[in-house]
């Protein structure tokens, strides 16, 4: 069997609490541009050729599986219980529990739940890298500017990775390393689950880190790659608020660029927020101020904005949407709507309707 023949499947661990968050939902569960941060981390296996996802879930469970079993996934999805939070390792065995036997040895991506602006073009890459060279184990890695917080890749004088090490463990040689460890690695299925077994909780955490297998298999004789991403930002992950805006705004930025390249003309892409859930058809005008929610869709030729809000809504072609705040509503072909217009839930605009300046379909009903 060729490498490109081996099955090829993914943990995704997601049992974390999250506590710098500040909330009582779950990290993974956090939206982001209208879609919880874990469904991104899903999206990524799209283009990977990955055939089943395990997500080890832990603090709140139950609401972390119910949520991801109402959303679409690239691929089948099953859930795994880490009962105890012992660190990243014990969460990957975990999850390779979720996963049946696999006599022809095949290969396991494991990549962390809040891990929103990766790209599926970059997983591809680190699977199609990882099954050419024919390794133990292949780690995505970053080069920062400014390396603090995240796992340092220690190299041997010849250049090969032996181990990476936490910044709370690093000698302050190590500390000036700026290639990290971004938590993403694909690993050869029959050695990652002997060497997960091998590890030992001596750190300063006191907990199993899944970045000890790297040192476990480099010191068993077995050759470590690495692959660079693209952009240090796909290596950002989300540990509080602050960085779940700055990955908010990372994400609406792509989501702009790519409506842009469709056929929609923002007159301000920096002041217009569109939800990654929103479809928007060609030669559509977003004015200044607009923010699209949810499951909007806007029909071609249509102008919305400015200072229109439009939730769960659909709008028809080659309309005029004003100043106008909506939740749940539809909006017919040609209609013109605003400015300062109010559509309650349910409202529905007809084709060629007027609604003029000032209009609350409440006090129609």
């Amino acid at each position: 069997m060729t490498a490109d023949q081996r099955t090829l499947s993914a943990v995704v661990l997601a049992a974390g609490e999250g506590s710098r968050m500040r909330s009582e939902r779950p990290k993974p569960l956090h939206r982001l541009c209208g879609k919880p941060m874990i469904m991104y981390v899903l999206d990524s296996l799209s283009a990977c050729g990955a055939e089943r996802a395990v997500v080890v879930v832990g603090h709140k469970a139950d609401w972390v599986t119910k949520k991801i079993g109402e959303e679409e996934t690239p691929v089948p999805v099953v859930f795994v219980e880490q009962g105890v939070q012992r660190g990243t390792g014990d969460a990957a065995l975990m999850g390779l529990t979720g996963l049946p036997d696999d006599p022809d040895d095949g290969d396991v991506l494991v990549l962390p739940g809040d891990a929103p602006l990766l790209r599926a073009e970059t997983i591809a890459a680190l699977v199609d890298q990882h099954r050419r060279s024919e390794v133990a184990a292949t780690v995505l890695t970053a080069e920062l500017e400014d390396p603090t917080g995240y796992g340092r890749i220690v190299r041997g004088r010849d250049g090969r990775v032996v181990r990476v090490v936490e910044q709370a463990d690093a000698t302050p040689e190590e500390a000036a390393i700026r290639e990290v460890n971004t938590s993403i690695y694909c690993f050869r299925r029959s050695l990652l689950s002997p060497a997960l077994r091998r590890l030992e909780p001596d750190n300063a955490q006191g907990e199993y880190y899944l970045t000890d297998v790297v040192g476990v298999l480099a010191d068993a004789g077995h050759a470590v790659d690495t692959v660079v991403a693209p952009s240090p930002v796909e290596a950002s992950g989300v540990n509080d608020r602050v960085q779940l805006a700055a990955a908010e705004a990372e994400l609406r930025r792509r989501t702009n660029e790519r409506l842009l390249r469709s056929g929609v003309t923002m007159l301000d892409p920096a002041s217009t927020y569109v939800d990654s859930t929103v479809v928007v058809g060609r030669d559509v005008t977003l004015f200044p101020g607009t923010i699209l929610q949810g499951t909007t869709v806007v029909g071609d030729g249509s102008e919305v904005g400015p200072g229109s809000r439009l939730v769960d809504c659909t709008v028809g072609t080659e309309c005029r949407v004003e100043s106008t705040s909506a939740r749940r509503a539809s909006i017919g072909d040609r209609a013109r709507v605003g400015p300062f217009a109010h559509l309650h839930e349910g409202a529905v605009v007809p084709d060629d309707a007027r609604t003029g300046p000032f209009y609350n379909s409440a006090a129609d009903s």
